[in-house]
């Protein structure tokens, strides 16, 4: 396969980026991170709430990929192992023989989504270290270990774990990405607006798995990391340390994969600053510390990147005031969007336009920007919707 076949690969997986991130509102980031993790052939974690379209947004994700065997589980502390990598074949145990059927099961799959990871029953855990680790499965009876064809699994989970078994997975999970409730009330509306009509059919690329293989096996390998990345990467180690946040030199190590699988879906034959961006969903354990985690790694990608997280500080501050004033009178919301939320809205957004047109110009990424412009827009537009009455519908995404 040569590199103008890894060069359609790239752009089909660009296309299913966008298409997903069409269908799925507030989620561009998540989708765009579960491919580069799934290119780099390591496993993430989706956590959030009940009903944010994490099983959906996977099933869709791992259904693009033509010709691989897929698999999905949800577990509980009663999930026994057979019932994951193989049943006991029925037929053959009355026959005197002891035999377990593989086919379906995560003992074949190419690519898997693993439901409620944390609840994975402790008969279970090792073969399940085992499988996400080694890509490796014991049989029940004994004799070499069987090897799964595993190129990455998507987990997902409402909460964190809570004991020493599920930690144990839960540190295997190179990426950790959190999802929320839709922010935007405009976007709420579009999502009950397709409750009740019947969209067209969405544009659907796909990719081969043998050129998804070769992609995670040797095109993202070949991607170069040059001296100024690693001495970024070294420079950021340094800086969490100062602040108590320690990751594993295997987390760090295989985080280079991650940055160099970015690049590639981007078309570029070399990591940039832009692509430590993804570091923000690899260097934390709680999500309280991801803030911190996030405010570090983009000060190296962008130094306009400090007065849009600042900014970001101020929407927050918004919209827990908004919050507070839940259940006042109309005249009290209103007089507080004249006298403070208008003015720092309106001014965030001619900012945030600002640092993006001198990011542009400047080559340097925007990504950080943009994250903290959608944010404005969606705290601008809840509050037309919940302090002024406008409604969501008439609300339009503008700064």
């Amino acid at each position: 396969m040569g590199a103008q076949d890894a060069e359609d690969t790239a752009r089909r997986l660009r296309a299913i980026c966008d298409e997903l991130s069409d269908r799925f509102h507030e989620r561009a980031d998540v989708v765009r991170t579960l491919v580069v993790t799934l290119l780099a052939g390591q496993h993430s974690l989706v956590l959030g709430p009940p009903g944010t379209a994490k099983s959906e947004m996977a099933r869709e994700l791992t259904g693009r990929v033509e010709g691989a065997s897929y698999w999905e589980i949800l577990l509980s502390k009663f999930t026994a192992p057979t019932r994951m990598f193989g049943p006991v074949d029925v037929a053959a145990l009355a026959r005197g023989e002891y035999r377990q059927v593989y086919e379906g099961r995560a003992t074949t799959a190419h690519v898997a989504f693993i439901d409620e990871i944390f609840k994975c029953s402790t008969a279970a855990l090792n073969e399940t270290l085992g499988f996400l680790n080694e890509r490796i499965y014991h049989p029940e009876s004994g004799g070499e270990p069987i090897r799964c064809p595993l190129i990455g699994a998507i987990t997902a989970s409402n909460e964190l774990p809570s004991g020493e078994d599920s930690a144990a997975i839960y540190d295997r999970l190179l990426v950790r990405i959190e999802v929320g409730y839709l922010t935007d009330p405009s976007n709420f509306a579009q999502l009950v607006r397709s409750a009740v009509s019947r969209p067209a059919a969405p544009a659907r690329t796909t990719v081969e798995l043998a050129a998804l293989r070769h992609a995670v096996t040797e095109a993202v390998p070949a991607v170069d990391v040059p001296d100024v990345i690693v001495d970024a990467v070294c420079t950021l180690r340094a800086a969490l340390r100062r602040k108590e946040l320690v990751a594993s030199d295997r987390r760090w190590r295989q985080s280079v994969g991650l940055l160099q699988a970015s690049a590639y879906l981007d078309g570029r034959p070399a990591v940039a600053e832009s692509d430590l961006s993804m570091l923000t969903h690899v260097l934390w354990d709680s999500p309280a510390q991801r803030p911190t985690v996030e405010r570090e790694v983009l000060h190296l990608v962008n130094p306009d990147v400090k007065e849009a997280l600042d900014l970001a500080d101020t929407l927050a501050e918004l919209e827990a005031q908004l919050d507070a004033m839940a259940g006042q009178s109309r005249e009290a919301l209103s007089e507080w969007v004249i006298k403070k939320a208008h003015n720092k809205l309106a001014m965030a957004g001619k900012r945030l336009e600002k640092l993006r047109e001198e990011a542009a110009a400047a080559g340097r990424s925007t990504a950080a920007i943009d994250r903290v412009t959608g944010r404005q827009r969606a705290v601008r537009a809840r509050v037309l919707t919940e302090a002024l009455g406008v409604d969501a519908s008439m609300v339009q995404a503008q700064p």
